[in-house]
């Protein structure tokens, strides 16, 4: 259908694409991924013709139509938001102005004017066409369409300027679905969705007829929603087979195959790098010095996963604090004349994990602000228990850093004096090293404010963290390394995500928030769609769980719950393992350049002159060796153990 042949793309220095080829059959339903800086982006601008690649080609057929959502709204024309969605499908509106062009003319002429006849065949024309685009359905369909996506039905005649960018960017979707092109490119659609826009937007996809690529960072609409993953990454692509489950379990056995190509290479290109440096002075050895000299520089080198950079952290370990977190009793809380919360009681314990679900609006923000002292409760009562340390990140926590700070300086406003070593060392964790840190906060771009705002939470340790929408501006891998730090975390955990995968892998129940209520309910988000199932098809039953479903819940959270301790032993055990490397590794590089010392020694004219120095000097080789071998069996043992532990899915991944 389309077709990228061997493009490149640089920004000054950068290279984005090398020599990249890629194509896209109809019917295609991939979702693209990447590290944030890769260019997916940029591919897609280049498959729409809004960029134009530095070399290479674009087989794109002209009878094709592309639709393409940017991240950031860009400038729809004038108009309610009604009529601004059905200008999108422009056939169907061009076709009734003309109709009714027509029908103003035809009513100002006089019967019998011989005009009329002509008028009227052309008018039957276009009502012939207009019918075959099902054009009376058009407004029908762009009404479900927009409230689909969550849009009021009062808001439809609404002029457009008057909605936020975030409502301005459904509209812009609603309008690209309602075209139905033949290939639709979204980059991160649901951004600005909340929860059950979501839904209904995987439902309209789920029956789409086109061809789609979607950027998204939505793990579990990648799961339910594409048959092809492709990653894009050191400026080419890799294309997987399946959902992103599939990619994942793909990634890994190419990444097992790499290691284990880069570790052959490694050790063979080390045998070279021995025999050049034994032999670099010997004239009897010079061409095979060279000869390996002239291999290794056109070698190129194979670089895994490991030698990526990437975020690696954990949270401080989580003062001990009462068993009641917090309570609240007949709250009240209202903006004006919008309640939010009508008598509403909660009660966490010492351990809990809720994720807050609910449209847009329900109060959920409201909940965070109110837990993390934000907020003054209107009525009511809300208290914190014994000992709670709370720290809350705000879903807009970007803006609240300081632009004329620096990374550094950011850091200092949360630390206690005299830390900056240790700040230093927790920025190293976040990828800001060297100079780094000296940045101004201004220049940063949004993975990395994201970075900077979460490495704040860091600082001083808490037993309750209040976390609101913290995986924006987080790429896949980045996702994954906080889910692996939260699952670690001993504290009290109450976040807002619109990431479903993430809710799976951190929560262990679901607050429901609506109608100026909160329900909790345990389990995940899979088992919060189910609960919802089993309401919708029995809304005359009352909504607490049947017996059957309790006991069903209270296993699934049994089974959690030895998956999160199993998870937490095998943790320590590769700590243990990992810390023991470190030693280790160091002996062998000690000894590996002693052998080498000693090898140089061997070759020195003075000594191997001298029998009894030269005999020395052979046997100290000899021991250094021996123990070099010892070293390096006791080095693949442990890191076979480490490497089986992670083959064998002895550290549990969640869902």
């Amino acid at each position: 259908m389309i077709q990228l042949e061997r493009i490149n793309r640089q920004f000054g220095p950068r290279v984005l694409f090398d020599e990249l080829t890629w194509m896209i059959p109809a019917g295609a339903r991939l979702g693209l991924v990447g590290p944030n800086g890769a260019g997916k982006t940029t591919l897609l601008r280049i498959l729409t013709g809004a960029e134009e690649p530095d070399a290479g080609t674009v087989h794109r057929p002209r009878s094709l139509e592309i639709g393409y959502l940017p991240q950031e709204v860009e400038t729809l024309h004038g108009g309610s938001v009604l009529a601004v969605v059905m200008d999108g499908f422009g056939e169907v509106t061009r076709l009734e102005a003309e109709m009714e062009d027509l029908e103003r003319q035809m009513a100002g002429l006089p019967e019998g004017d011989p005009r009329v006849a002509s008028l009227t065949e052309r008018y039957g024309d276009l009502r012939l066409q207009f019918e075959q685009l099902d054009g009376h359905r058009v407004e029908a369909r762009a009404k479900t369409i927009l409230s689909g996506l969550g849009i009021a039905t009062d808001t439809f005649h609404a002029a457009l300027e008057t909605l936020s960018g975030g409502w301005r960017m459904r509209v812009a979707l609603a309008r690209l679905l309602l075209a139905s092109p033949g290939l639709l490119l979204l980059d991160e659609p649901t951004n600005h969705l909340d929860l059950q826009a979501i839904a209904w937007l995987e439902e309209f996809l789920r029956s789409y007829e086109g061809a789609f690529v979607v950027v998204s960072h939505d793990r579990y609409l990648l799961n339910r929603m594409v048959d092809g993953v492709v990653e894009l990454e050191r400026g080419s692509l890799t294309q997987f087979v399946g959902n992103y489950d599939n990619y994942l379990k793909q990634k890994e056995t190419r990444r097992q195959a790499l290691e284990k190509a880069a570790k052959q290479q490694a050790r063979e290109l080390a045998r070279a790098e021995r025999f050049i440096e034994r032999f670099r002075y010997k004239d009897s050895k010079a061409k095979q010095v060279q000869s390996r000299v002239k291999a290794l520089s056109k070698i190129e080198r194979l670089e895994t996963d490991a030698q990526l950079k990437t975020i690696r952290f954990g949270f401080p370990p989580a003062p001990r604090s009462g068993d009641i977190v917090v309570r609240a009793e007949e709250l009240h809380q209202s903006y004006g004349e919008h309640v939010v919360y009508c008598d509403m009681n909660l009660l966490l314990q010492r351990g809990d994990r809720v994720a807050l679900v609910g449209p847009n609006g329900a109060g959920k923000s409201t909940l965070l602000k109110l837990l993390a002292g934000r907020l003054q409760v209107d009525r009511g009562k809300l208290e914190l228990g014994h000992k709670v340390i709370t720290r809350y990140y705000a879903q807009h926590q970007l803006d609240e850093l300081d632009p004329a700070a620096t990374v550094l300086e950011e850091l200092e406003r949360v630390a206690e004096p005299g830390e900056r070593l240790r700040l230093r060392k927790l920025l190293g964790s976040f990828l800001f090293t060297g100079e780094d840190v000296d940045k101004s906060v201004r220049v940063l771009s949004g993975g990395e404010k994201a970075r900077l705002a979460l490495a704040k939470l860091l600082v001083r340790p808490a037993n309750l963290l209040l976390l609101d929408e913290p995986t924006n501006h987080l790429d896949l891998r980045s996702r994954e390394v906080l889910e692996e730090a939260l699952a670690e975390y001993a504290g009290t955990l109450v976040v807002i995500s619109h990431d479903r995968y993430f809710i799976n892998r951190v929560a262990t129940s679901i607050g429901e928030v609506g109608s100026g209520k909160l329900q909790l309910l345990p389990g995940d988000y899979d088992d919060y769609l189910e609960w919802n199932r089993r309401r919708a098809g029995a809304e005359e039953q009352p909504l607490e769980e049947s017996p059957q479903a309790a006991d069903a819940g209270q296993r699934r959270r049994e089974v959690r719950r030895h998956e999160a301790q199993e998870r937490n032993r095998v943790y320590r055990e590769r700590k243990l393992m990992e810390q023991g490397l470190g030693p280790i590794e160091s002996k062998i590089a000690e000894t590996e350049k002693l052998v080498s010392e000693l090898e140089r020694r061997q070759a020195d004219p003075e000594v191997y002159a001298d029998p009894e120095r030269a005999g020395e000097v052979g046997r100290r080789k000899a021991a250094s060796e021996s123990l070099l071998e010892r070293l390096y069996v006791e080095w693949e043992s442990l890191a076979s153990r480490l490497h089986e532990d992670n083959e064998t899915g002895k550290v549990p991944r969640g869902k």
